[in-house]
């Protein structure tokens, strides 16, 4: 055999490994996009839910009494404007509930003040899990863009690694920056090994990982001792 003939067979069999290649990640990415996308498609179906069924009925029911007293013509009594106080107040906080669930306040200004808004209901809710959160006080200017992905990673996380049964999880969330990297690691102790099986080897997880990669340009990995899987996220 030829030495151009041994070359040009060498070339072909690169060429074909690095087409394969190419389409076995571009497959890989389109699957991680598409659950990405899912994903939120399905958190804004409920978003959609909740309003339908709580602040639509909320503001008919409240537009409904004024009709009634512009009708009546009658005098409040002290617990019937307490009651529509309380209805008003109600509303009012579900309006700023859903708008921080859309696009939280403190993510145009402070990462680290909107991871901690978004786990102090996962805190507070949940008596079982012990969170240690270590944020910097202060954060270098990162688009809103950037850091909404951030913290959606990190809501999806929690919500695919801690178990739905009550057993006691330790979860320990710190971010850093080292120059121009921005790091978040979140590394959750399970009370068995079962358990961490169960919970660190769905393959949402990898569509988690390879879409945040994607997204901004960064990196995802995880590394496992004893009971403890830790994640890692660099951008």
């Amino acid at each position: 055999m030829s030495r151009k003939l041994c070359t040009q067979i060498t070339l072909l069999i690169v060429y074909t490994m690095t087409l394969v290649w190419f389409l076995f990640l571009y497959h890989r990415i389109q699957q991680a996009l598409q659950w990405w996308s899912y994903r939120q498609s399905v958190k804004l179906f409920l978003e959609a839910e909740k309003i339908r069924d709580d602040l639509l009925q909320d503001s008919f029911t409240i537009r409904r009494n004024l009709d009634i007293l512009s009708t009546d013509n009658v005098d409040l009594s002290l617990n019937k404007t307490q009651e529509f106080l309380q209805k008003i107040d109600h509303f009012h906080q579900s309006l700023v509930s859903l708008s921080d669930r859309l696009f939280p306040f403190h993510l145009q200004y402070s990462l680290p003040l909107a991871i901690g808004c978004l786990l102090e209901p996962w805190d507070t809710s949940n008596p079982h899990l012990y969170f240690h959160i270590d944020m910097p006080p202060d954060w270098h200017n990162e688009t809103a863009k950037h850091s909404l992905i951030v913290l959606i990673t990190v809501e999806e996380l929690l919500t695919m690694i801690v178990p739905e049964v009550v057993m006691p999880i330790s979860i320990h969330i710190y971010l850093k920056q080292q120059k121009n990297l921005s790091n978040l690691n979140i590394e959750i102790t399970y009370p068995d090994l079962s358990t961490l099986i169960n919970y660190s080897t769905l393959p949402e997880l990898q569509y988690l990982c390879d879409s945040f990669c994607f997204l901004t340009s960064g990196k995802c990995f995880r590394r496992t001792k004893n009971l403890r899987v830790a994640w890692y996220f660099r951008w």
